[in-house]
């Protein structure tokens, strides 16, 4: 790969390092725990948060943590914003632990009929009650007509809220390629229709789509794969010129084909 760009993807958490290793990846991105669970984080590198850390820096790879999908902090819904907040506290409290640059969360939902604006000060409020141990990555995702980060005036309306927040600087923004796809989003121009209302992008999650534009649908596929003009996926890397991650199907052989993908096209 070119070194400009710094390339990596999701992995299974067990031993990061090592599927990083297999990659030759400068950074990876895991679960710490279950991803559709309320448990909480859980460290299952050998030697625990301590030595995942330790063995990074040494290692000179860079790690991301996602956090579970069900956090939903938008939501009207008390049983499962109030969770959804605690849940999101320990996942920063671990990644931080285990020196992890960034937590990804996707956006969130309203329920039908609610007033998208509810949700987005309910995002202003996670920012203030959370503390804020390393950057918080907000993601778009990629369906729901009541999802906070799917259209690009949502995003807004979300950013606009969390800009009033204490805490607001350590909020940044992931693009994923996918759910920017299916969700409708102009991938010539998303990059700059993003930084317009974020002033920033700190991780591009780089994932080609199953599905057509504006499906609505998250099904992620190997990069050339799917239904994306490949030309816009080595697009929006460049002109985001931050990190990217793949989560693509396969493993390290898979993943590596992808990376080969984007650095022949940006040659």
């Amino acid at each position: 790969m070119t070194a400009e760009l710094r390339l990596g993807a999701h992995v299974e958490q067990t031993d990061p390092l090592a599927e990083a290793a297999a990659r030759q990846a400068p950074l990876v991105q895991f679960f710490l725990g279950d991803p559709q669970g309320y448990k909480g984080p859980e460290i299952r590198y050998a030697g625990g948060a301590d030595a995942l850390r330790a063995d990074a820096e040494a290692a000179g790879v860079e790690l991301y943590v996602h956090a579970p999908y069900i956090v939903n902090v938008a939501t009207t819904n008390n049983r499962i914003r109030i969770p959804s907040r605690k849940l999101l506290q320990q996942h920063v409290d671990a990644a931080a632990e285990i020196g992890a640059k960034g937590l990804i969360v996707h956006g969130g939902h309203v329920n039908k009929g609610d007033d998208p604006a509810v949700g987005f000060d309910n995002w202003r409020k996670a920012v203030e009650a959370t503390d804020l141990k390393l950057p918080l990555l907000i993601e778009n995702t990629a369906g729901g007509d009541h999802s906070m980060t799917r259209r690009l005036e949502r995003i807004a309306g979300v950013w606009e809220a969390i800009s009033a927040a204490d805490g607001a600087e350590m909020v940044g923004f992931c693009l994923d390629t996918c759910h920017a796809h299916a969700g409708g989003l102009d991938l010539a121009t998303v990059v700059d229709d993003i930084r317009a209302i974020t002033g920033r992008i700190d991780l591009v999650h780089l994932n080609d789509s199953r599905d057509d534009a504006d499906s609505g649908a998250d099904r992620h596929a190997n990069l050339g794969a799917g239904r994306v003009d490949p030309e816009l996926l080595v697009h929006v890397v460049r002109e985001a010129g931050c990190p990217a991650l793949v989560e693509t199907p396969g493993g390290a052989e898979e993943h590596v084909a992808d990376f080969a993908f984007v650095a022949e096209r940006l040659g």
